[in-house]
């Protein structure tokens, strides 16, 4: 099956790039914004800065079109529900699910409805979905209890569910991981990336493993899980009521993916962990000030967990280990004004007074 577009597109999103492996026909009606081919970035100012001795590349999805990984499930759960027939699309979101369908509903023409936690939801990923032209619904109560209200109307028959419950969007997502064996030959020694919801560690996982079936990898990851402390329940082996984290990405207490997850921890040989708010956010600012990356919150969790490896010794010398970077910093600049630990400076507006202020007198 041949779905790549003419020469003059490149790049031609992940359906198209990598049809063989996902359930398209060449009568299927892409929905694309172009989506995938993000850069694997070397970090090796951040593995110095925690004593490490391995090399570090970071999937940084946060230059897909939305600015999160989400893209890559969404252009797979909007073509099939264009393909269906479908007229209306609805998401619960702790934000990069509900731009993400919103962006790509809009590219299809559709009607898109998402449900958000009521103030618990970062200010940047709430105007994409309202800039986009999405019916936003903000409820009293949390992700869970939004998700269980998008899967009743899903049951309708009258609205299509583009929540990662729907199979086609771990499809979607699983392109990752085969971008990041295409980009370093092989798969890495450890994959390490945030549990939220879990789709994306399933995903990955099924990614990776699809790859070595198709002879197209040689080996696996140990893949490597970290949820947030206040909202681990996969960790702590029960539902979390109320999760509180400042990761509101993975500000999930029930993941619907919760059984993949483990499954790709335990097949890998890996592990799902949890790691404090403290410990994010030091993650989150070291990553900016040793690499020049700005990433959300709860990007930063496996990076929390990475150090944590590297302190207890289990990341051998010589590794090859990769994280993916869920979602722009951007999204939360709330977070990133709040931790950053600087303000600007205010001067009157000569070359004496600025040369002061910054210690040049």
């Amino acid at each position: 099956m041949n779905l790549v577009p003419k020469p003059a597109y490149p790049w031609p999103g992940v359906i198209r790039r990598y049809a063989d492996f996902l359930p398209v026909t060449a009568t299927t009606p892409v929905v694309t914004l172009l989506e995938g081919n993000t850069p694997l970035v070397p970090a090796p100012g951040f593995v110095r800065a925690i004593g490490g001795k391995f090399e570090l590349y970071l999937k940084y999805e946060a230059l897909n079109p939305t600015c999160s990984f989400k893209d890559r499930g969404m252009t797979m759960a909007i073509t099939k529900a264009l393909e269906r027939g479908a007229k209306a699309v609805v998401c619960a979101s702790t934000g990069n699910t509900s731009a993400s369908a919103a962006a790509y509903a809009a590219r299809a023409g559709l009607k898109c409805v998402v449900l958000l936690p009521e103030g618990k939801i970062a200010l940047g990923k709430l105007a994409q979905a309202l800039m986009y032209g999405a019916t936003t619904v903000s409820i009293r109560g949390n992700f869970d209890d939004a998700l269980r209200i998008v899967r009743e109307l899903g049951e309708t028959g009258l609205i299509e569910v583009v929540n990662s419950i729907n199979p086609v969007r771990i499809e979607g997502q699983k392109t990752a991981a085969f971008e990041i064996c295409d980009a370093l030959g092989d798969a890495p020694d450890f994959h390490f990336l945030p549990v939220g919801n879990a789709g994306n560690i399933t995903a990955y996982w099924r990614g990776f493993s699809e790859y070595l079936n198709a002879g197209k990898a040689d080996t696996r990851p140990r893949m490597m899980g970290w949820q947030a402390a206040g909202a681990a329940p996969i960790v702590l082996g029960h539902p979390v009521e109320h999760p509180e984290t400042v990761a509101t990405a993975i500000r999930i207490g029930n993941p619907a993916s919760w059984q993949g997850a483990l499954t790709a921890a335990s097949e890998s040989g890996g592990a799902i962990r949890s790691v404090t708010d403290e410990e994010i956010l030091h993650a989150y600012k070291l990553l900016a000030r040793t690499e020049g990356l700005m990433v959300e919150p709860a990007c930063a969790a496996p990076l929390a967990g990475l150090i944590q490896a590297v302190r207890a010794g289990e990341i051998p010398d010589g590794s090859l280990v990769t994280a993916t970077m869920t979602g722009h910093g951007l999204k939360d600049p709330d977070t990133a004004i709040r931790v950053a630990g600087f303000e600007p400076i205010v001067t009157d507006a000569t070359r004496e007074a600025v040369a002061s202020a910054i210690g040049l007198s």
